[in-house]
Order: structure tokens, then sequence, then C-alpha cells
């Protein structure tokens, strides 16, 4: 095809979309204008407010309150970031010992609420250590992607200024979630006990692997040009091969099809909703469409 259809596109670099972002997997049909942002991440805003992307990555939690308010988003079932939250739970070693489960009616620092690693977090205190949710104080940073959501009344803004591992070592905040797994300061440390561990055992539990963020079309897309979306589902199962398996022994964690990813939105699905971000439980199947669905 002499003039492929140019789709605006945010999509980040990760072992399974490097082929493809590095154009090393390319497609006559379409082209993918990505766009030239700092992370992925720092532009959700822009696929939810503004429905500026034809294709988006879009983190799950995120998606599933843009479905909860009528963003005319659609799902492709492909995992472009997956991981374990166990070890993003920090805290300052330096103020003493301290257990996950000592969390319920202390102050805990994310970036914003309805951020996905914060959910999982959220939701491995509540099941796995027995936190109230409801009795921690959650010290947040940003306003949340979608803008109609609100934020529950334990909630706080941190003062302009302030930032989540200053709080944390200045004993501001018992705990952090973190977006970094390796910290800079020796003192700060994951709050989990063997976190690796920890995150085998919910593993093994759940049947099931954390996602981060997923692929996003819009509805206008996969409804007027279903080939074009097909061919974005290509692109990005090419790409996923092209660094090769995942060594034996550990999860693939981007998974792409509906029923490699089922128990795995089941769950994320669970925490959200019993965390009261969305108002009912969705079915796996009501994420896609006929289109996304066989991709």
């Amino acid at each position: 095809m002499s003039n492929p259809i140019a789709l605006p596109t945010l999509l980040g670099e990760y072992p399974g979309t490097r082929a493809l972002r590095r154009g090393e997997v390319k497609s006559d049909a379409i082209r993918l204008d990505f766009a030239e942002v700092k992370s992925a991440a720092s532009a959700f805003k822009r696929v939810v407010r503004d429905l500026e992307f034809e294709v988006a990555e879009l983190a799950v939690v995120t998606f599933l309150l843009a479905k909860a308010h009528g963003k005319p988003l659609v799902l492709l079932p492909a995992v472009v970031l997956g991981r374990f939250q166990h070890p993003f739970l920090v805290y300052n070693r330096e103020r003493g010992p301290m257990k996950p489960g000592d969390l319920t009616g202390r102050r805990v620092a994310i970036r914003s609420y309805s951020v996905t690693t914060a959910t999982w977090v959220r939701g491995i205190l509540a099941d796995d250590w027995g936190v109230d949710l409801d009795r921690v104080t959650w010290v947040t940073f940003e306003e949340p992607h979608v803008a109609e959501f609100h934020d529950p009344a334990n909630v706080e803004r941190a003062a302009p200024g302030k930032d989540l591992i200053g709080m944390l070592l200045a004993g501001e905040v018992d705990a952090a979630v973190s977006g970094e797994r390796v910290q800079s300061d020796p003192r700060v440390v994951p709050l989990i006990p063997d976190p690796d561990g920890a995150a085998r055992a919910w593993r093994e539990k759940h049947g099931a692997i954390q996602i981060n963020h997923m692929v996003t079309v819009k509805e206008s897309l996969s409804k007027s040009q279903p080939h074009v979306v097909e061919e974005v589902g290509r692109l990005l199962r090419e790409s996923k091969r092209a660094p090769g398996p995942s060594p034996a022994g550990e999860p693939d964690t981007t998974p792409i099809g509906v029923e490699a990813n089922r128990r795995n939105l089941e769950v994320a699905i669970d925490y959200v909703y019993r965390q009261r971000l969305i108002p009912r439980r969705f079915t796996v199947d009501e994420l896609f469409d006929d289109v996304t669905r066989r991709l």
C-alpha cells in the first residue's frame, strides 16, 4: 500500500515492543506515529481526557476507570508491561522494625490514588496482611488520570514541593509505594519481607500475573476500520516474539490473547472493584469488542 494509514500512537519501549518502536517490525498498511514523551505514563491523561491517540498504551486500572465513566476506548488483549508489585512498597529502616500489617492507622505515600501499582499494593496489603485500607491515610502527589474519578475521604494531597521519598526519609509518612525497584538511598528498603518470594506465592495462590499496562484503541477506529486494528494486533504479536521466549521457569509477564489474559484480568477487576474504584465488576469479555476479542 503506497499510502499507509497514519495512527497517532502512545507506546513505550519495552523488550516486547522494542522491535516495533525501532521499526524492525513494520506494516505496509499502517504507520504508527509514536508520541515523543518522557514516559507513556506521563501521557495517560491525554489518552483518557483528550482522546488524543488512536492506539495507546494505558494502565489497566486507568482503563477500567475510563470504561466505568464511558470513555470510548476498547482494550486489546496485549500486555506490554507486567510485574509483581511486592518490592515497590518501601519504608525507612532507620525508623525501626515494621511489618506490612502495621500500616493500619498509618500514612502511606503514593503517586496518585488510582494508579495501577498502588492499587495492586493496596490489594496485597488487604488480602495478605489484613490491613484496613479505609484506616490508612494515603498521601498523593497527582490527581487521577480520569477526571471524573474522585479520591476517597482518607486521601490527602502532599504540600507543593514535597516528594515521595523525601517525605519517607523525613518521617512524614510511614511507608511509600515507589515507582522504582532499586532505591538510591540504602535506608529505603522493601517493607514486604522477601518480596520476590512473596510474589511467587501470590502468583501460585491466584494463578495470575499483575498487569500494569495494556494497549487500547478508540472505539471509532475499531468500528470503522477493523482491518487496521487487526494489523495493530499483528504488529504487537510480531514485536513480542522478537526477543524470544521468557526464560525457563519464569512467567510470561506480557501475554497476548484474551484467554491468556482472562485470569489476569479477572483478578485485576476484582481488586479494583473491592477497592470501590469502579461501581461493578466488569466481565472480561465486555472489555473487548468483536474485533479486539479475536486478536
